[in-house]
């Protein structure tokens, strides 16, 4: 109903200056540093077969990646550790439009930091 032939046009172009304040905001914040760091995930991982069932949950989980599809930058998510359960957490890198380097990089440095290359969570 909202994106029907009289509400198309003015919803996307609302969307469309949202979207512009955002990358704005971020090429700002890009200035005067070259990574953001934050959590991929508001939790730690859901062990196999929990959680995904219910829609609300799902579209939560990936809220925290949003920004970096609004704004159109360079993101990934790295692994970092793991929970008390041994289950994954990530954390998530963003880097200014063209830095893939400096992304990759900090990935890499990461990793190999944070001692966990080659472990896995538990399965049962």
């Amino acid at each position: 109903y909202a994106l029907s032939a009289g509400y198309y046009d003015a919803y996307y172009k609302k969307a469309s200056q949202v979207r512009t304040l955002i990358k704005e905001d971020f090429a700002r914040t890009f200035a005067s540093c070259d990574l953001l760091v934050s959590p991929v995930v508001p939790t730690p991982a859901w062990a196999i077969g929990a959680g995904g069932d219910d829609p609300l949950s799902l579209y939560l989980s990936d809220i925290l990646t949003l920004s970096a599809n609004l704004a159109g930058t360079p993101g990934m998510s790295v692994p970092c550790g793991f929970s008390s359960q041994g289950l994954p957490i990530g954390v998530q890198l963003q880097a200014a439009h063209f830095q893939e380097e400096i992304l990759l990089r900090a990935a890499h440095n990461l990793e190999q930091r944070a001692g966990i290359v080659g472990r896995k969570p538990p399965l049962a």
